[in-house]
């Protein structure tokens, strides 16, 4: 009757069952389980453990004990308490599909999924493929895409027929085609997750990502703007966006949608990354110092400022200060020939011919078909 009540919502009526019960039988320890779960949904978490630690290891209802505090410890965030709870559980009932499974769950939320999959996979092996309302096949397909197992991640991804998929899966099968380059598949479950659920913002940039991919620009820019009237503080977006609208020969396009990121999140580099590179790009080297020292200032460095500032100041006929950051981008670009032969050109007109011929043979090594700077470099031998 307690449990029946229980499960109907009458939980004052089945404590007091279950009180009256454990005063008139003490030793049995079910009672304590059954009654901790009660308070601990009531909030009462003390005097649930209170119950809890009353049942000794010796009592049959020591390992459902032990499979509650688990449970009250992980909604708490004390993950390892709670994986401390269900080891000992699983050591004294190692076959109990249950501990398997609630073990897997803890390390699946916990993100360590090299612990999780071997559990699911287990329980797969016994034939069971639904437990507690959880699809394992679903699990464990989706534990090896966020382990970055994606082939192994797809084979158990599309066993499951798209109506059947959660929106989650549904982003995690099309999110594992996109990394397996199956653009396809990615676009054709991307857009039915958008279908269903036009309101699941993460799902736009990826789409648009695959679309690109498949050479679908104008459609994948429509898919980054339908993305941003979901979603306007998508700076990922706005990155997307213009990067698209700059393959569609919209620069004034482009730098509307990284000004816009930018006044979002000032502080993410790559927006403003992609703005220096466009008004390098467009010649406004003025506006790009200003940019990019708004940056230096707070110590926000990524390398190609050093190189975009080095070009500006270059241009602005500033050698000083050209000199200065193609002298601080060298070690992050010496493997990459624009760069080696756009700084040794500089360095050459600059006086510097040391730092010119080391440039100039570096780039050799990499382009020895350039026989442009093979002659320059002939020249300063003799």
């Amino acid at each position: 009757m307690a449990e029946e009540l229980y499960s109907l919502g009458f939980s004052d009526k089945a404590k007091e069952i279950y009180i009256k019960m454990l005063s008139k039988y003490p030793d049995e320890d079910e009672l304590r389980t059954n009654l901790a779960d009660i308070l601990i949904g009531e909030g009462h978490v003390d005097t649930a453990l209170n119950y809890l630690s009353e049942i000794k290891p010796s009592s049959d209802a020591y390992v459902q004990s032990l499979m509650v505090q688990a449970d009250l410890y992980q909604t708490q965030g004390m993950f390892e308490v709670s994986t401390e709870k269900l080891l000992e559980a699983k050591k004294i009932d190692p076959d109990e599909r249950v501990i398997t499974f609630a073990l897997a769950e803890l390390y699946f939320v916990m993100r360590n999924f090299n612990k999780s999959i071997p559990l699911y996979l287990h329980l797969i092996k016994q034939g069971i493929t639904n437990i507690s309302a959880v699809n394992v096949v679903e699990r464990i397909g989706i534990a090896y895409a966020n382990d970055g197992k994606f082939d192994h991640a797809i084979g158990y991804l599309k066993q499951i027929k798209t109506i059947n998929m959660t929106p989650d899966v549904k982003f995690e099968t099309a999110f594992t085609y996109l990394q397996l380059k199956d653009y396809a598949n990615a676009i054709e479950i991307f857009k039915d997750l958008r279908d269903t659920d036009s309101q699941y913002a993460t799902l736009y940039p990826y789409l648009a990502d695959a679309l690109s991919a498949e050479h679908k620009d104008e459609e994948a820019l429509k898919v980054a703007q339908e993305g941003l009237s979901v979603d306007e503080y998508n700076e990922k977006l706005y990155v997307i966006a213009a990067k698209l609208s700059l393959k569609l020969f919209d620069e004034k396009q482009a730098e509307k949608y990284l000004r816009k990121g930018i006044s979002i999140d000032p502080d993410d580099i790559s927006i403003a990354l992609e703005l220096s590179n466009l008004l390098v790009k467009q010649e406004r080297y003025d506006e790009n110092i200003d940019l990019i020292n708004s940056y230096m200032k707070d110590d926000q460095i990524d390398p190609q400022f050093y190189w975009n500032l080095a070009v500006s100041y270059d241009k602005q006929d500033a050698l000083k200060d050209a000199n200065k950051y193609y002298l601080a981008a060298i070690p992050y670009f010496k493997d990459m020939p624009s760069f080696l032969k756009m700084a040794a050109l500089f360095f050459r007109e600059y006086g510097d011919l040391q730092q010119s011929i080391a440039l100039m043979k570096n780039y050799m090594e990499l382009v020895p078909s350039d026989d442009e700077m093979a002659m320059l470099l002939e020249e300063y031998r003799q």
